[in-house]
């Protein structure tokens, strides 16, 4: 199985989802970015993703909505919610409601990577990635 995956990125700070995807492009990754959480729940909507990585705190939209949504429509995606104000409390309510991980920024991008390979190695688990899904 490859570990290429669809990607939603979502972060109101438009340099966290422009570093992420030229990052995990590089590994073969598939990934689209929203600064506004509206767009990407309308994203969510249309398109299969494998993996939601949202920031939490975010306008009128926040990531638990945007997880909640995401959740809502497929029950195999891998979330993880990245924040700038990390607290044990915003942690627990997140893995609670369903999120797979819980990363606080500042955060090094190779923390990013080992989450996804988790991600992907439970998918190994279940179905395959919706980007091998495309390809078939």
């Amino acid at each position: 199985m490859s570990d290429r995956c669809q990607i939603l990125i979502v972060d109101d700070e438009p340099i966290v989802g422009e570093r992420l995807k030229a990052f995990l492009e590089k590994d073969g990754h598939r990934v689209e970015t929203f600064v506004e959480p509206a767009a990407a729940l309308e994203r969510l909507e249309a398109k299969d993703f494998d993996i939601l990585i949202s920031d939490i705190r975010m306008g009128e939209i926040d990531g638990i909505q945007v997880m909640a949504k995401a959740l809502q429509k497929s029950r195999r995606i891998k979330v993880i919610m990245i924040t700038g104000y990390a607290t044990l409390e915003l942690a627990r309510e997140s893995l609670t409601k369903g999120a797979f991980d819980f990363i606080a920024k500042p955060f090094k991008l190779k923390e990013i990577r080992r989450t996804i390979k988790r991600a992907v190695e439970s998918f190994e688990q279940n179905a395959q990635p919706a980007a091998n899904r495309a390809a078939v």
